[in-house]
This record gives C-alpha cells, sequence and structure tokens, in this order.
C-alpha cells in the first residue's frame, strides 16, 4: 500500500483511535484539534463504561412518552429545552421515523460493541496503556417488575447480537456488589463489559501515535477545507491567537469531531444530522480508607435513575447520567450535579462526598443512534462520528472500519476515485 497523507479532524476517542488504525497501515497522519490537548471534551469524564450491555438504541415510543412526561421536571434522567429550533426539530422527527428500526439497529450495535471491546483490549496490551481498566463485568439495577419485563425484551436483541448476560436476583446482585445499600426487584449482569478512565486512554494511545510518526497540531481551528482533483487543503487559524497557520495538503480528510463534525460536514456538502446532547458526571475522590472501602468495584447502571458508575483506581468513583437537550450549552448546572451526589449518598452511605469534580459534555447523537462511519460524498473524505453514548464502546471498531476502507480506496489512483465521484 501507498503511503498517503491523511489528515483526522479532532482528538478525542473516535480521533485518536481512527489517526492510530491508519498509521498502522503505514499512512502518514496528522490530528488536527482545537484545545491544547487531546481528549479535552466529550472524552474528559464520560462514565467510564465499555458497555456492550447498554447497546439497546433509544429509539422506542416509551422514550418518547417518557421525554414528555419529564419535560418540565428539572430532575428527570431526561430534559428537553423546550425552546423550539429547526435542528432540533429535524433531530427528533428522524428520531421517531428511527423507531421502526430499533430492532435491526440494537444488535448491529450489539454486535460492533463486541468487536470494539476485543480491538481495545489488544490495542491497550500493544502500546501499554494503563488506564484505570476494569474487567469486572456491569451490573444493571430494576427496582420493579415493570422494568425488568421492558428489560427482558431488550435482552433478547442484545442476545442475538451475541452478548452473554444474566438475570439475577436481589440476593445475587448483593454478592456480585457487596457494597450496594438497598433491595432491588432484579437485575442484569453481563462478566464480559469493562470500564476504565477514557481520557487516560486517550492521551496514552496518542502518544503511542507519536512514537509511530504522528503529528499532532493542537490549539489549531480549521476554518476552510479546499478540494482539488481528490486533494485537500485544510486552512487553519491559531486557536488562541487567531493567525492564520500554513495550510495542510492531504489524500484524504477524516472527520472524528464530535458535536463539531455536523458543521464539517456542512462545509463538505454532506448531512449529518448530529445533536449535542448534554451528559453530566462527578468524580468522587476516595480520599480515606472508609470509602474506598464503601464505593463499588463492579461498575453499575440503574436503569431507573439512568445512572452509571465506574471504579477509576483505588481513590477515585465515577457516576455519570443524564440526557439533556439543550443545543451546544455547555453550562455545569447544579440542578442535574445534585441527583448524582444524592443517588450517592443513597446507595453508598460510607462513600463521603466531601470532595466532588462535576463535568459536562456533549455527545454526538445522530437521529437513529448509529454512528456515521465511512465514505462522504467527495473522494476522500471520511467520516467516523456520531456515537452518541457509546462512543467509548465503540471507537475501536469503527475506527478499523473507516481506516480499512480508506486503505482500500488509496490503493485507486486519485483520477479514477476523481472520475468515480
Amino acid at each position: 500500500m501507498s503511503r498517503s497523507n491523511i489528515v483526522v479532524i479532532g482528538a478525542g476517542i473516535t480521533g485518536i483511535t481512527t489517526a492510530y488504525a491508519l498509521l498502522r497501515q503505514g499512512h502518514a497522519v496528522t490530528v488536527i484539534d482545537r484545545l491544547p490537548y487531546s481528549a479535552m471534551e466529550t472524552s474528559y469524564a464520560n462514565g467510564g463504561q465499555l458497555s456492550a450491555s447498554n447497546a439497546e438504541v433509544w429509539n422506542s415510543w416509551a422514550t418518547v412518552f417518557k421525554g414528555l412526561r419529564w419535560m418540565l421536571d428539572a430532575k428527570a434522567p431526561l430534559l428537553v429545552n423546550p425552546a423550539p429550533s429547526l435542528h432540533k426539530l429535524s433531530w427528533m422527527a428522524e428520531f421517531v421515523a428511527a423507531i421502526r428500526d430499533h430492532r435491526t439497529n440494537t444488535i448491529e450495535t450489539t454486535r460492533l460493541a463486541i468487536q470494539a471491546r476485543k480491538i481495545l483490549f489488544e490495542i491497550a496490551e500493544r502500546e501499554h496503556i494503563d488506564f484505570d481498566l476494569q474487567r469486572r463485568g456491569i451490573l444493571h439495577l430494576y427496582y420493579d417488575r415493570a422494568s425488568f419485563a421492558a428489560a427482558e425484551r431488550g435482552n433478547e436483541l442484545l442476545r442475538e447480537g451475541g452478548l452473554v448476560r444474566y438475570a439475577v436476583t436481589d440476593q445475587e446482585i448483593h454478592a456480585i456488589e457487596p457494597t450496594l445499600n438497598g433491595r432491588f426487584h432484579a437485575g442484569f449482569y453481563t462478566p464480559s463489559d469493562a470500564t476504565g478512565d477514557i481520557r487516560k486512554f486517550t492521551r496514552g494511545l496518542a502518544e503511542a501515535c507519536i512514537r509511530k510518526g504522528g503529528k499532532f497540531l493542537a490549539n489549531t481551528t480549521v476554518t476552510d477545507i479546499e478540494t482539488h482533483n481528490s486533494r485537500h487543503l485544510v486552512r487553519m487559524t491559531n486557536t488562541e491567537t487567531g493567525e492564520q497557520m500554513s495550510p495542510l495538503t492531504a489524500d484524504a480528510l477524516v472527520i472524528c469531531a464530535g458535536v463539531a463534525s455536523r458543521h464539517f460536514a456542512s462545509m463538505l456538502g454532506d448531512r449529518i444530522n448530529i445533536y449535542p446532547v448534554k451528559g453530566y458526571s462527578i468524580t468522587v475522590a476516595l480520599d480515606d480508607a472508609a470509602s474506598q472501602a464503601a464505593a463499588p468495584t463492579v461498575s453499575l447502571l440503574d436503569e431507573s435513575a439512568k445512572i452509571v458508575t465506574s471504579r477509576l483506581g483505588r481513590d477515585r468513583f465515577r457516576i455519570a447520567g443524564t440526557a439533556e437537550f439543550n443545543g451546544y450549552n455547555l453550562d455545569i448546572r447544579a440542578d442535574r450535579i445534585e441527583p448524582l451526589v444524592r443517588w450517592s449518598r443513597r446507595l453508598f452511605p460510607g462513600v463521603s462526598t466531601a470532595s466532588v469534580i462535576p463535568w459536562a459534555g456533549l455527545r454526538p447523537m445522530t437521529p437513529n443512534m448509529m454512528p456515521r462511519v465511512g465514505r462522504g460524498s467527495r473522494a476522500g473524505i471520511y467520516y467516523n462520528t456520531g456515537h452518541g453514548h457509546l462512543g467509548w464502546t465503540l471507537s475501536a471498531a469503527t475506527a478499523a472500519m473507516v481506516s480499512q476502507v480508506i486503505g482500500e480506496d488509496l490503493t485507486v489512483p486519485h483520477d479514477v476515485l476523481a472520475l468515480a465521484s
């Protein structure tokens, strides 16, 4: 395969895994990001779960009715700003239209998540990346018969996708995670799922990319992209100073820019209907031995509260949740953080919440909850974006997918690609 110059826009988990896969193919890769470091936005402090067990897509009438019921409750897991916008309305209309594909998309996402998990573990071992990996499974919790019955229906789709997952009783739940306080109707346990610190993994992989010859342009804003005979000219400015930088010429361009991917797609003549869905997390500092002993080591998902947890090493406990449709707003709202803290105190009363770090990030959601992976309308333009709440879970597989397509295309002469476009 000939060595090609490829530019990747975005230094989050999808951008870095894509850059790594392309470097392994032998390409020259430059990663551009407007921030000073990799993993500074949505890949900074998510819930930490590598969760094939959370692969069921949200497109269902149950989700729609819950969203309508929760609209006026500021503490509800799903919050929608009622102010209308064309973007929001078009996204929601397409979300409803995708309900018909719920089964197909859930099974496909499950299979992709299982594949991604295997690839990610192989990468971490190959590159010796320490990211507080815990391979202790994920436990889903249900408080009543009705919610568990609904989960059983979804579980059948996960099984069709190849996931091994067990129903567990309240007694078995407490045996799996003895620190849990409270009683539950039942649960599901997925032993093969895992957790880890997405920021530590992404930065560790970025260092591996540099060792393989990858280049990074940080504090760099892409202002324009010109295409000439399947070659792409990327114009940029320094994010901090606004000064124009020397443009880059690339054989291929991969958009991995999270919620900004919609903007770049429009610039390139493509439509990708990504909406920014805000999620929150808190990182609880386990500063004393009592808190360390009282915090769970098995990852949890509380289906009622829509809250997930991860134990990150000895002295950190990550709690994340909520979905907020409020545009590109990144404000950290106290009324959205407080339920996470209150949940921790209720289920883990022995964990001190004296030191809590709040965070918010924007998940890049497509209406059908499926990532956009593959070619754009122009030759040499590719996308790996729109992973929503499963970016950490799916990234290693979608990076492999898009890099394979690019590798196949770049073995074809440029003039043939131009005619094909």
